[in-house]
């Protein structure tokens, strides 16, 4: 009898695996039809399909092997038990496997470790801008476990045990002989969705594991440290020098890939860039360090490791200095602009540390700026690219020269909309109609036509901008810098190499000749070489040390790499490095032409140096981001760190904010404030501030609680500083007129009460508050009048006309 019951648990248990495997080979099925439906090309069809059916049969394998002791064990308990919980885990996986097909045909990337780097509210913010969430949206989450559960019942009912045993061993021999023999059949792109996520998690963990700090050591305690003339000045041969220092214009363009640039593959959708090509020191085999946006700041502005998850994702940051802090501290104006949020990727976080003088995002916009309207879901980015330019224009009368402007462009991003949208749309078709030398299909620009309008919308407003900008008299003494972020995801990658590689432009009317380099570097190169141009060239406060990841830019015009280039592709994924000319990318081994594309090699000797060297990097990258020892803080004169907590503040903070999130926290610090314990409440407004330095509501709260406590010049900082972050916000005036009130100091409550009024801040009680100003200073013809216009606005509020019957 007991070997009758395990027989026939072992055939319950065999159709329950069966049948996650035709529901995987269905999920792949949906994922190859998807991409093929939206115009995705895809070479070698019927091999890759096969990969990836018996990839996705091996990962149920390891699966079932895994669950199968809990199978036993639950049936041992109870028998109803074994079978309702395994369909019901299966349910979760197969959900699962479909999350991440989901993810992949919208970025055509697998998702990996990266998944650990971000947030739940960026993830939240990242998935709505891709995806419009409406109910139809969730029917195939609940269709495929429906499926698996039909698909259990007709094989269990008509599949014989003894057939399905001999098809899975034929499909396990014929699965280990590709593994063996044929090297693209484990490829990333072959690779169940699932197998990868769990794989990807598993080496993130195990190079944590390997470069945990406590045994990490060097013989040098300061790596990068050196003498700022190992840097060498390769730009001033380029440059007209005059006395005055130069402004720099830096536009870090989203999504632009070099592909899109110049005679190559998506070539005719950025006409103006085109044009800037034989007018510029231009880079065409140039390489951004991180497949996303999270790598540009850090890697740009500063030549700065990668951390654990990304450099800006470290709190507190490690001792570091960038192109800001250097040039502010040489009397540079500095100023960061663009449309979304700044604190999304805590970009904000590493530019104030690093003491930007201006930090205008989505919240300084104001009237006058169109956003990009928001989607079926309500999301939007924010403001679209040629607002962004328009914005940094009108702002710059007010500061003074030199300066330093980075501008971080949008649109080119999903979900690819922007204003006046049509007409670009129109424009694809002309070009699609007009233009002979395209190389791109017509129904791959038809698949992807709203990347190709967006494309044309940025490279418009560049165009605009740089027209708009050669007006001004500063212009003649100007130094444009222009590269992307990354080459933008959703349209399908030819090879390893293309998502890394973007444009770099260096373009002036200083330029005494325009030249072209084929040679390799990297983001990490461009503020080295430019500090070393700037501080050999003009008078600036010299530094005797830097401490940089790179050397510089190469200005041969041939081809060549004398850099080691490790790169993040995804955040907590530093799986590829450009070596020399070879291209190391999940254990794969690629040599580079000098037209920058690939070719799979065999060279057991070579790979194993670039795994080397790549291991050698990681445990560099964990050392100084770990121990913080990038610069040492005596050397580090530049920057600032936010808000520091003494032991005492940290042991609180956590039990205080144990299992809350920032909101959460923030009501749980006007519930102290409230209940008079300020300190409490202002020690966790400084914790929530040192990761949201914008939260308006926050900072508000933490200027009530010192006006409260009549500390009014501290109030009075604070308040003010939340109306520079968000001047549209209404509170921060209210607040500030309050504490006027206390302090009497009307005439400023006046001045702020206009200055919320010109920002066009809709709230009656500001009007309220100006009129009862205007009377204590005895002004009450403008006392009437004020009160007057609110009333009329608001002619049933009762406490309005009281206000009124005092005057």
């Amino acid at each position: 009898m007991k070997i009758k019951e395990q027989l026939r648990t072992s055939s319950s248990y065999l159709y329950l695996s069966l049948s996650l495997i035709l529901t995987f080979w269905l999920i792949s099925l949906f994922e190859i039809f998807s991409k093929m439906a939206n115009g995705i090309e895809l070479s070698n069809i019927i091999t890759a399909f096969s990969f990836k059916l018996l990839n996705d049969f091996w990962t149920v394998l390891i699966i079932s092997a895994l669950i199968y002791p809990l199978f036993l064990l639950l049936g041992y308990i109870k028998k109803p038990w074994d079978i309702v919980s395994i369909k019901v885990i299966f349910g979760l996986i197969i959900i699962g496997q479909f999350a991440l097909t989901k993810y992949h045909l919208t970025t055509l990337v697998n998702l990996g470790a990266d998944f650990l780097g971000y947030s739940i509210d960026d993830m939240f913010t990242t998935v709505t801008a891709s995806e419009s969430l409406s109910i139809l949206y969730f029917v195939p989450f609940i269709l495929f476990p429906l499926l698996y559960l039909v698909i259990n019942k007709y094989t269990s009912k008509y599949v014989l045990t003894k057939t399905a045993y001999i098809a899975l061993g034929s499909l396990v021999l014929l699965t280990l002989g590709l593994k063996i023999f044929i090297s693209d059949f484990s490829d990333s792109k072959n690779q169940n969705k699932l197998a990868f996520f769990t794989s990807d998690i598993i080496r993130y963990q195990t190079d944590k594991n390997e470069f945990d700090a406590d045994k990490l050591f060097y013989k040098k305690e300061y790596p990068l440290v050196q003498p700022f003339d190992a840097t060498p000045d390769v730009l001033s041969p380029f440059f007209q020098i005059n006395e005055e220092k130069p402004n720099i214009v830096m536009i870090i363009v989203e999504g632009l890939g070099t592909e899109f640039i110049g005679k190559n593959a998506y070539r005719g959708f950025t006409p103006y860039l085109d044009s800037l090509v034989p007018k510029s020191l231009y880079w065409e085999n140039f390489v951004s360090n991180a497949g996303r946006t999270f790598g540009a700041l850090p890697s740009i502005l500063g030549s700065l490791p990668y951390g654990e998850k990304g450099f800006l994702e470290m709190n507190p940051l490690p001792s570091n200095i960038s192109l800001v802090s250097i040039l502010k501290a040489n009397e540079y104006n500095t100023s960061f602009y663009c449309g979304d949020e700044s604190s999304f990727d805590r970009k904000i976080n590493f530019l104030e540390y690093n003491g930007i003088d201006n930090v205008i995002d989505i919240n300084k916009f104001g009237p006058g700026y169109e956003k990009t309207k928001a989607n079926s879901g309500g999301f939007t980015w924010g403001y679209p690219d040629e607002e962004i330019f328009k914005k940094m224009l009108s702002e710059l009368d007010e500061k003074k020269s030199p300066r330093l402007d980075i501008i971080m462009t949008l649109t080119n991003h999903e979900p690819f909309d922007f204003p006046a949208k049509k007409e670009y749309l129109k424009k694809v078709d002309s070009i699609l109609n007009t233009n002979k030398t395209l190389q791109v299909s017509k129904s791959e620009v038809e698949t992807y036509k709203d990347i190709f309008a967006c494309l044309l919308y940025t490279d418009h407003s560049i165009k605009k901008f740089m027209n708009d900008y050669a007006k001004r008299p500063e212009y003649k003494n100007t130094i444009f810098v222009i590269t992307g972020d990354h080459r933008l995801i959703p349209i399908a990658q030819k090879d390893k190499l293309c998502r890394f590689h973007v444009p770099l432009y260096l373009y002036s009317p200083l330029l005494k000749k325009p030249q072209t380099f084929k040679s390799v570097s990297s983001h990490w190169d461009i503020t080295p070489s430019l500090i070393s141009f700037l501080m050999n060239n003009y008078k600036m406060n010299k530094m005797e040390q830097t401490a940089w990841m790179s050397t510089g830019l190469d200005t041969v015009q041939k081809f060549r790499n004398i850099h080691k280039i490790p790169i993040m592709q995804n955040k907590g994924s530093i799986n590829e490095m450009i070596y020399k000319d070879y291209l190391y990318s999940d254990g794969n081994l690629f040599q580079i032409d000098e037209d920058f594309e690939i070719t799979k090699v065999n060279d057991s000797e070579m790979l194993k140096t670039i795994k080397d060297s790549l291991k050698e990097a990681k445990k560099l990258n964990a050392y100084l981001t770990q121990k913080n020892k990038i610069i040492p803080n005596s050397i580090n004169i530049y920057t600032k760190p936010a808000f520091q907590f003494s032991k005492e503040d940290l042991a609180t903070i956590k039990q205080l904010t144990k299992g809350l999130t920032y909101d959460q926290t923030f009501f749980l610090a006007r519930d102290f404030a409230f209940n008079k314990e300020r300190d409490k409440a202002r020690l966790l407004c400084n914790y929530i501030l040192n990761e949201f330095p914008n939260y308006a509501d926050v900072r508000t709260l933490k200027g009530r609680t010192l006006a409260w406590d009549k500390q009014y010049p501290k109030a009075e900082k604070e308040l003010l500083e939340v109306i520079k972050r968000t001047p549209y916000y209404n509170d921060s005036y209210l607040a500030l007129m309050d504490m006027y009130w206390w302090s009497n100091e009307d005439t400023k409550g006046i001045s702020i009460a206009k200055q919320g009024l010109k920002n066009k801040v809709e709230n009656p009680e500001l009007g309220a508050k100006l009129a009862l100003a205007y009377k204590r200073l005895n002004n009450l013809a403008m006392a009437n009048s004020t009160i007057d216009s609110v009333i009329k606005k608001h002619p049933g509020n009762k406490e309005f006309i009281k206000i009124k019957k005092t005057f």
